[in-house]
Order: C-alpha cells, then structure tokens, then sequence
C-alpha cells in the first residue's frame, strides 16, 4: 500500500522533505504546488523555487498558482486524490475548500504553538532558547493554528547560527513527516494551547542594525540573521566573526579593550564582544586589526 501525497512546499526547507518523500517506498508523490518562479539576485535572474526544480527532476506535476483560489487548482488537487495533503513553507493559508479534501498536514520549524508564522527559527535564536524543534499539525484557516499531531525537540548548541539549526531542524522535519503520515490513524490530535501561543513576524532588513547596548541581544542577532540581513551599525557598516566574551560587564559602547590576533575585543553597555570582520559601507570586508590599524585605533579609542 502506497501513500498518495500532494505537496505543498517552496524553499530549501521544503525540499528537503520532498526528497525523502519521493525516496520512500511507501510514498506517491503525484502532484506538487509551489510559488511562482522569482527574480533573483542584483541582475533579476527569473528563478525557480528549489521544490519546483526536485520535481521537476522526477517527472512530477508542477502547479505555481499566485493564489491556491485560482482556476483549476481546487479540482487539480481533487484529481490527484490524494491521502494526505504534505505542507512545509508553501506561503499561502489553504483556503477551506482544499482542506476537506483530505488530512493537511504541516510541517512547522517551531514546538507550536510558539512562534507561529513566519520566521520561527530565526526567532528561537533571537530569544537565545535552549531548545526548539519541529511539529507535525493538522492544518485549518488560521496561521499555524491547527491540533499538534508529532513533535521533535532539538537542544540548541550555544553557538549554533542560523544555516546549522535550518538544516538540523529539515532533517528532523524529515524524518517526522513520515512518522506522522504512517503513524497518523493511531495519533491523538492535540489542541493548541492559546494562552502559550506567540506570534513572529518576518524579518525585514533594518531588524540587522544593532546599537552596541547589550552584547548578548547582539550576538543572538548575529545567530538570527546568518545570510540575510547580517548585523550592521546605523552607518552602514557590516560585522561579521563575533563571539559573545561575557554579558554582564559594563563599557562605554563600541570602546576599543584589546586586540586578539586579526580580531578586536570591543565593549558594549553591557558585555563584550569580540569582532572578526568589519566591511564599511561600499568596501571590501577586512579583519578588524586590519580595520582599526588603517584608521590608526588603540585601545581605548572608539571602534566607530
């Protein structure tokens, strides 16, 4: 007996639990609905979604409607009959009529019901968590709502960043998919606690810009925001190498307190951090020795 699957996916995310889908004997992935193709990069090149380009691979149906409410896709999915409809990082709500077609599950990056919506592995870093982990959810209307079917926790490493926690927490999401699709007759659907329930919204490049107040709020940035947007001073400076030395000192913000190697230990109104790379607006990145050398800095002087 084969699962039948329609997948809802569209980032690297949801990729990844495609392919062990199309890996796994007792799976039949029939259709695939993803975003439209994007322009991509300074020279807008047309691009499409990683999931489109699996399935593509494998010789499944692509659908990449801008609404899941456009013509034909209610009765596309209908077609497919599908057992289970699979969701991780799609980006549209499913409309009522596509989730009585059959149990939707998704895939969230989050023990729900925290950090519902957007970008809740950013956000687990941003508040410095010990722990997060993956649910597998019965869907309805609301965002990130729906009863809780499996979870997997995850003990975050205290210098973990953001592109390592993404590819632990897609491997579990992975491995939980198919538990929670084989599983799913002799799973009791959990409601969610509303009262635990928080929300996250998605990230915007000026949430980067960081103030030189509390050195471990800055570092917890830094983990966040891996890739996009970095942390960057109001000038438009970028940083990049950083480690937390402590939390609890107190400094004139951005004051020079020694030199480490390439590397610049600077303090914050609270703790310290040391600082591996700095690429001032419109330059090339450089070490902060180099940085501070060529701008004749020492210790005690301020490192902007």
């Amino acid at each position: 007996m084969k699962y039948k699957i329609v997948y809802m996916g569209t980032p690297h995310y949801a990729e990844a639990i495609l392919d062990t889908l199309i890996q796994a004997e007792d799976m039949e992935v029939s259709l695939v609905l993803t975003q439209p193709d994007r322009p991509v990069g300074r020279k807008k090149v047309l691009t499409p979604p990683p999931v489109k380009v699996l399935a593509e691979a494998h010789g499944i149906e692509v659908l990449q409607p801008n609404r899941l409410s456009d013509e034909g896709i209610f009765e596309a999915i209908k077609d497919a009959n599908p057992d289970f409809i699979i969701v991780a990082a799609f980006g549209q709500i499913l409309p009522r009529s596509i989730l009585d077609i059959a149990p939707c599950i998704n895939l969230h990056a989050s023990l729900l019901p925290q950090y519902r919506g957007a970008s809740p592995v950013q956000q687990s870093l941003l508040n410095g968590d010990e722990k997060t982990g993956v649910t597998s959810m019965l869907m309805e209307e609301g965002l990130d709502t729906g009863d809780i079917l499996e979870k997997i926790e995850f003990v975050i490493p205290k210098e973990m960043r953001l592109h390592a926690l993404m590819e632990q927490l897609t491997q579990d999401a992975s491995t939980l998919t198919l538990s929670t699709i084989r599983h799913f007759k002799s799973i009791k659907p959990m409601k969610q606690d509303e009262v635990k329930a928080t929300l996250c919204k998605k990230i915007k490049k000026s949430d980067g810009e960081i103030d030189f107040e509390d050195a471990a709020l800055i570092y917890n940035k830094y983990r966040a925001f891996e890739g996009w947007p970095g942390v960057f001073s109001s000038n438009g400076t970028k940083f990049d190498g950083l480690e937390l030395l402590e939390s609890t000192s107190q400094n004139k913000a951005l004051v020079i307190l020694s030199f480490e190697d390439e590397s610049v230990v600077i303090g914050c109104s609270k703790g310290s951090l040391k600082i591996g790379f700095l690429q001032p607006a419109s330059k090339k990145a450089m070490s902060a020795k180099a940085y501070c050398a060529g701008r004749g800095l020492k210790v005690g002087d301020t490192l902007l």
